[in-house]
């Protein structure tokens, strides 16, 4: 068995480093080496013992997180996966530390139900995990909690999907490193690109930011998905964190469904859904693209999608942060082409051009 991840838990409440405490302890392949209050003890933590992964709050007492995240950067650079409070306001502030050097956004851990502290649990154990992929040294990552499919949510069609037409439709999963890879990719497309459907494992409220973000620096209209909303030309919707969302079609348009459900493929909203609704909905009319992130989810949505007749693509191992769910989708067959990141754009243009 590998060395567990070492973590060091940042955050000025006491109580939230110890439920974070507790919470990443209960992991086998986690360890939380140390805590601290504020930045400055972090400073001093660290010249005892570095840890593989650091948890981070944003708003603390004498240094807020985000310069501890730049001067960390600078400095000596550590996978930190931001433990943010779930509101519209701080969502900006956070989405800057992924623009920093951040790896993922977590939500606090607060009291609930059984089933929203198991998957908060989930969540969190899951993050610092794919933070902690981001180094060199590779992790034998063991998986203990059963991980539901699509099947949850959308039974497989018995059907064959609808014969190809002119219209197009692009889908697009990606999970850790991926917001800024998203960027990249939308900046890239003219503002007539096809209707696109994306989801990015991030927690509800920042959802919203991170297309308001995306929606001022594109030719295309970026927005977060609400139920009905249509996939046209020159837009691209955004999964609502928190939420599964998937593609339908009622005659010759396309739109957006958003429900509720259990985590699927350990996550919500989940990429396996999203593509297993192209597949059924749109067939050999999509074109389906799974980018970096740790972890599964989509490789089996993708090959769903490419049995339909979709045309599905995969970010290379070099460009991605975290080669985990491309690699997977590789290894299933789902497949068509494997290109680096700014190559994508254009091959997803040239599909739906031609």
């Amino acid at each position: 068995m590998s060395e567990k991840i070492k973590v060091l838990v940042v955050d000025d409440s006491a109580v939230v480093r110890q439920t974070l405490n507790e919470i990443l302890d209960s992991d086998p392949d986690i360890e939380v080496i140390a805590t601290a209050q504020d930045p400055y003890v972090a400073a001093e933590r660290l010249k005892k013992a570095v840890p593989d992964v650091i948890t981070l709050d944003v708003e603390m007492p004498r240094m807020d997180g985000i310069t501890f995240l730049r001067k960390l950067m600078a400095q000596h650079p550590i996978p930190v996966v931001i433990c943010s409070t779930l509101t519209t306001q701080g969502a900006q502030t956070t989405l800057q530390a992924l623009e920093y050097g951040a790896v993922e956004i977590i939500e606090k851990p607060k009291m609930g139900t059984r089933q929203f502290l198991e998957e908060s649990r989930i969540r969190i154990c899951d993050a610092v995990k794919a933070a902690a992929q981001v180094t060199l040294r590779p992790r034998k990552i063991r998986k203990v909690e059963e991980k539901l499919t699509a099947d949850v949510i959308m039974a497989k069609p018995k059907t064959k999907a609808m014969a190809e037409t002119t219209e197009k439709v692009v889908l697009i999963g990606a999970s850790t490193g991926g917001t800024e890879a998203l960027r990249e990719f939308l900046e890239a497309l003219p503002h007539d690109t096809p209707g696109m459907v994306i989801v990015q494992h991030m927690p509800e409220k920042f959802t919203t930011a991170f297309a308001a973000r995306l929606n001022g620096l594109c030719r295309v209209e970026v927005k977060e998905a609400e139920n009905g909303d249509g996939v046209v030309t020159g837009r691209a919707l955004i999964a609502p964190g928190n939420r599964h969302t998937l593609l339908k079609r009622s005659g010759a348009r396309y739109y957006v469904e958003i429900k509720d459900g259990p985590l699927v493929s350990r996550h919500r909203p989940s990429v396996d859904v999203l593509f297993r609704s192209g597949a059924r909905y749109a067939g050999a009319n999509a074109v389906g693209v799974i980018m970096t992130g740790m972890g599964d989810d989509g490789a089996q949505g993708l090959l769903e999608m490419k049995e339909a007749g979709a045309f599905t693509i995969a970010q290379d191992e070099a460009t991605c942060v975290v080669f985990g769910m491309p690699k997977e989708a590789i290894k299933r067959g789902a497949v068509d082409k494997i290109l680096p990141l700014p190559a994508i754009p254009r091959e997803v243009i040239k599909i739906c051009s031609g």
